[in-house]
């Protein structure tokens, strides 16, 4: 296996290991409710946001998780989490996810230049063959930002998951294979330098 906590960054963004440390500062950008209304959990409750936090570092000990504090290099302000999680080592994948980005950052091309840093790591540090993203049916930003990467949307899982607010949503299944990423880096990495 190998390490889950590098830092990976370019011009527009740092992505930093997070550390359980960083809730104080994710706390501030965990408070836009808008950024819920999708999710699994509602981490503008401080207790869900230590969880969520405790969490992804556990997955991250166990070797099947790697997960970020998101850094607009710009500015230098913090402006949310991500995760490569799932992976699995035998199948040669895992999933880009559990991906909050505050409203200040959003459209500014930041998400686009994390997910680069991302999907290179995945496919050409960690050796995966595939990267799975997935969305709540009813979310279309999220799914346009998804296509817009180069992914091919793969399908919809009915009543999949139970968010937040007790709602089962549908969710929609995209990927990207190795075989398709140098394409996709090109085209991607133009589009933010």
């Amino acid at each position: 296996m190998d390490n889950l906590s590098p830092t990976l960054q370019n011009q527009k963004v740092i992505l930093r290991p997070l550390q359980q440390s960083d809730e104080d500062l994710l706390w501030p950008i965990a408070q836009e409710k808008a950024l819920w209304i999708y999710g699994l959990k509602d981490l503008s409750i401080r207790e869900n946001l230590h969880q969520y936090i405790k969490a992804a570092l556990k997955d991250r000990e166990d070797g099947i998780c790697a997960v970020w504090i998101i850094i607009d290099a710009v500015s230098g302000k913090v402006a949310g989490c991500t995760r490569l999680a799932e992976i699995s080592w035998k199948d040669e994948r895992g999933q880009i996810g559990w991906t909050w980005i505050g409203k200040e950052f959003q459209g500014t091309g930041l998400n686009k230049a994390m997910k680069y840093e991302i999907l290179k790591y995945g496919f050409e540090t960690l050796g995966l063959n595939r990267i799975e993203l997935k969305a709540d049916e009813r979310n279309i930003q999220s799914r346009r930002a998804i296509l817009k990467l180069g992914a091919t949307e793969e399908g919809t899982l009915r009543q999949h998951m139970k968010i937040a607010d007790g709602f089962i949503r549908n969710t929609v299944f995209y990927s990207i294979l190795k075989n398709e990423w140098p394409v996709i880096k090109e085209r991607i990495k133009i589009s933010f330098d």
